[in-house]
């Protein structure tokens, strides 16, 4: 059965969006706990420019390059990490990206993109380690969702959609597991001073001016540094809390949504509606 608390310490960690953000932050929080790593981003040169920040630490460090949304390269990407560590106690599904507009003003395509990367490549992910992790004296999954798989504002209908769909994949799958050695956290991390909303597609049909708009509203809104969120995120999983809550916004978002489940959104729309 699970340990009361997890030690990172000579752990075996898979962890994806590896490359940026909270991922990094992560990687070099997991190192300086004496976890090794087999570290993965679709994005080759940030891989590499963090593999060369983890050369100071004394653990055992793999790079890869992978696209979640791949199912061929996910479903050979166990074998790839096995060849450079014996085992995987830890995974961290925490790739992920993000849309910008209207439901009826993004396309089709754009959704999919979406919840290829967001949802199914978690599940894919899951699918393809949950043996190996089962065969663990010890073994977690910590699935990135976000303070909108908490509440839902308008013109986020993929993103809080995609990350609904982890919160609630992250707990049925934690009811499954309760008597394994594996357990489940769904992290819901509130504004983190990440480059999603720099990288994220966004509506053709935004009039001239709009997405440097919400590219100024996103700044604002997304301010505690990657390095404390990577904090509070290991912090919950050493004490195997199934949901983390990070930042004060995402602790605002969640105790509105249970005081007012259907009548939160006035109080939150100056802060995050897209109009």
């Amino acid at each position: 059965m699970k340990s009361r608390r997890l030690d990172f310490s000579d752990k075996i960690a898979v962890l994806t969006g590896a490359g940026s953000g909270i991922g990094r932050a992560l990687a070099l929080a997991l190192a300086a706990r004496g976890c090794h790593l087999a570290i993965a981003d679709i994005r080759e040169d940030t891989l590499a420019a963090v593999a060369a920040e983890l050369a100071s630490f004394p653990v055992r460090v793999s790079t890869h390059v992978l696209d979640v949304a791949s199912r061929e390269q996910v479903a050979s990407f166990p074998a790839k990490v096995l060849e450079a560590h014996p085992a995987v106690d830890l995974l961290f599904n925490n790739a992920g990206v993000a849309v910008g507009g209207h439901f009826l003003d993004t396309s089709e395509a754009d959704y999919d993109w979406l919840f290829e990367i967001n949802f199914h490549g978690v599940v894919r992910m899951t699918r393809a380690f949950l043996p190996g992790l089962l065969q663990r004296p010890d073994a977690h999954i910590i699935n990135t969702a976000s303070l909108f798989s908490l509440i839902a504002p308008a013109g986020q209908t993929h993103y809080a959609a995609s990350k609904f769909a982890v919160r609630a994949f992250s707990d049925a799958l934690r009811h499954e597991l309760e008597r394994s050695t594996v357990g489940v956290s769904a992290v819901c991390p509130g504004g983190i001073a990440t480059a999603i909303a720099r990288n994220a597609r966004f509506s053709t049909a935004l009039p001239e001016g709009a997405v440097e708009q919400q590219l100024q509203r996103s700044r604002r809104l997304l301010r505690m540094p990657p390095e404390r969120a990577a904090q509070i995120i290991l912090s919950g999983v050493a004490k195997r809390n199934p949901r983390i809550i990070v930042g004060y916004d995402a602790w605002l978002g969640y105790l509105l949504e249970r005081v007012l489940p259907t009548g939160y959104w006035p109080l939150m729309r100056n802060l995050t509606s897209v109009d």
